[in-house]
C-alpha cells in the first residue's frame, strides 16, 4: 500500500516525485540537499490525475518515514483531506478571486502545526483572475521555509509566465486504458468487462471512467449523446439535436450538482450540530445563503464542463470513423458501435470527416469562451450536417 497507488500510469511522474519527498524529509532535518522545491506546477489532460498526483505528493511530504507509506496518520489524514497542514483549493465557480488568494497567503505563511510542511493544492490554477495570479505570485517566488505550493492546471501556457518560472514542473499524460481498467477493479471492485468498457470509453479520463462504470444513467446519457451524429440529416434535424445534445448535458449537470450540494448542506448541518428535527441555531440562515451562492456558482461551471465531456465523447466518434476510413491499426474508443461506424466511414471521405472534428472542437473553445451552450451546439450539428 502506498499513496501513488491511485496515481495511475504515470510511472515518471511517480519516479520524480518519490525522489522529491526522500529529499523533502532530509530538508526537514535541516540538511541542505538537492531535488526538492518549494513550488510545483502539475500539468495534464482532464482526467490524467493532476489533483490526485498533487494530494499524493503532498502525503509523501507529510509521511512519518518520508516515503508516502499510505498507513500512517499523516498520508490517511492527508489523502482525506483532513490534515491541519493541508489547504486545497478546489474551484466551485469559474474562477479563482483575489480574495481567494489573499486567504491561501495567509495560511502559506503560518508554521505547520502538526505535519512536516505546509501544502497549499490549488487544483485550477489556471482560473486564477489576472488579479489574483498577482497575488499569488509574491509567495510562490518567496514563499516561507516550510511551505509547498502545489499548482494543477491543463497546459503550462495556461498559468501566469512569471508563476510557471518558478515552478518545478511536472507534466502528466493520459493513462493507458489497461491501467485505468486495473485501478477501476482493485480500488472500486468493479467487475473486469465493466472496467475495460469504462476505461476505453472514457479514453481515460479517470473520475469520467468510475462513473461510467458505477452509474447507469451516466451510460445512458452518453449513449443518447452518440446518437446525435447519426441525428443530423438536415437543418432541421441539427436544430433539434443541438437541442437535445443540451439538454442532455443539463440533465447529467444537475444530477452532479444535486449530490454534492445534498452532500455539503448535510455535512454544513452535521458540523454545527444540526439533526433532523433539530432547532437552527441563530445564524445558520446566513450560512445556508452563502452555501447555496457558491453552489450556484458551481453549477455554471458543471453544466460547462457536462457539455465539454459530451463534445469530447462526439469527437471520439469522428476520431473512430476516421481511423476505419485510414485503415489505421489502432483500438476504437466506441468498438460496441463498430457496424454504425463503419457504414458511416463508407458513406464520407476522410475530409469531411475531420471537418466534422474540426466544428467539434470549434464548439468546446466556444463553451471554454461562455458562449451560450445551445448557441455552440446548434453552430456545431449545422457543420456536422453540411459536411
Amino acid at each position: 500500500m502506498s499513496v501513488w497507488d491511485d496515481v495511475v500510469g504515470q510511472p515518471a511522474a511517480v519516479g520524480e516525485l518519490r525522489a522529491a519527498a526522500a529529499s523533502a524529509a532530509e530538508a526537514v532535518s535541516g540538511v541542505a540537499v538537492p531535488g526538492m522545491t518549494h513550488a510545483w506546477l502539475f500539468t495534464g489532460p482532464p482526467g490524467s490525475g493532476r489533483s490526485v498526483a498533487a494530494r499524493a505528493f503532498a502525503a509523501a511530504l507529510q509521511c512519518t518515514s518520508g516515503t508516502g507509506c499510505g498507513a500512517c496518520s499523516s498520508c490517511v489524514s492527508t489523502l482525506r483531506g483532513s490534515h491541519p497542514d493541508l489547504t486545497v483549493v478546489n474551484t466551485a465557480g469559474l474562477s479563482i478571486k483575489v480574495d481567494d488568494v489573499r486567504l491561501l497567503v495567509r495560511s502559506a505563511n503560518l508554521s505547520p502545526s502538526l505535519g512536516r510542511w505546509q501544502t497549499i493544492v490549488v487544483e485550477d490554477a489556471d482560473r486564477l483572475t489576472e488579479v489574483a495570479a498577482n497575488a499569488l505570485l509574491k509567495d510562490v517566488e518567496e514563499p516561507a521555509s516550510r511551505t509547498v505550493w502545489l499548482l494543477c492546471a491543463p497546459t503550462v501556457e495556461e498559468v501566469l509566465p512569471t508563476i510557471r518560472s518558478r515552478c518545478r514542473m511536472v507534466a502528466l499524460r493520459i493513462p493507458p486504458n489497461d491501467a485505468v481498467a486495473e485501478v477501476l477493479v482493485r480500488r472500486d471492485g468493479i467487475d473486469p468487462a465493466m472496467a475495460a468498457f469504462a476505461a476505453r470509453a472514457s479514453q481515460g479520463h479517470i473520475g469520467r471512467a468510475r462513473r461510467l462504470a458505477r452509474d447507469e444513467d451516466a451510460r445512458l446519457r452518453r449513449a443518447e449523446v452518440l446518437r446525435v451524429p447519426a441525428s443530423v440529416r438536415d437543418i432541421g434535424s441539427a436544430m433539434v439535436a443541438a437541442a437535445n445534445l443540451v439538454d442532455t448535458a443539463t440533465e447529467d449537470a444537475k444530477q452532479r450538482a444535486e449530490e454534492l450540494d445534498a452532500a455539503e448542506t448535510e455535512g454544513l448541518l452535521r458540523s454545527l450540530g444540526v439533526g433532523a428535527g433539530a432547532r437552527r441555531p441563530r445564524g445558520l440562515e446566513g450560512q445556508l445563503k452563502e452555501l447555496e451562492k457558491a453552489q450556484k456558482a458551481r453549477y455554471t461551471r458543471t453544466l460547462r464542463d457536462s457539455l465539454d465531456r459530451a463534445l469530447v465523447d462526439i469527437a471520439g466518434y469522428y476520431r473512430d470513423i476516421l481511423t476505419l476510413q485510414l485503415g489505421a491499426s489502432v483500438p476504437l474508443t466506441n468498438d460496441e458501435m463498430r457496424p454504425t461506424l463503419e457504414g458511416a466511414a463508407r458513406r464520407s471521405t476522410p475530409e469531411a470527416t475531420l471537418r466534422r472534428i474540426e466544428a467539434v472542437l470549434e464548439a468546446r473553445a466556444a463553451v471554454e469562451a461562455n458562449v451560450a451552450p445551445l448557441l455552440a451546439a446548434e453552430r456545431m450539428t449545422l457543420a456536422l450536417q453540411a459536411g
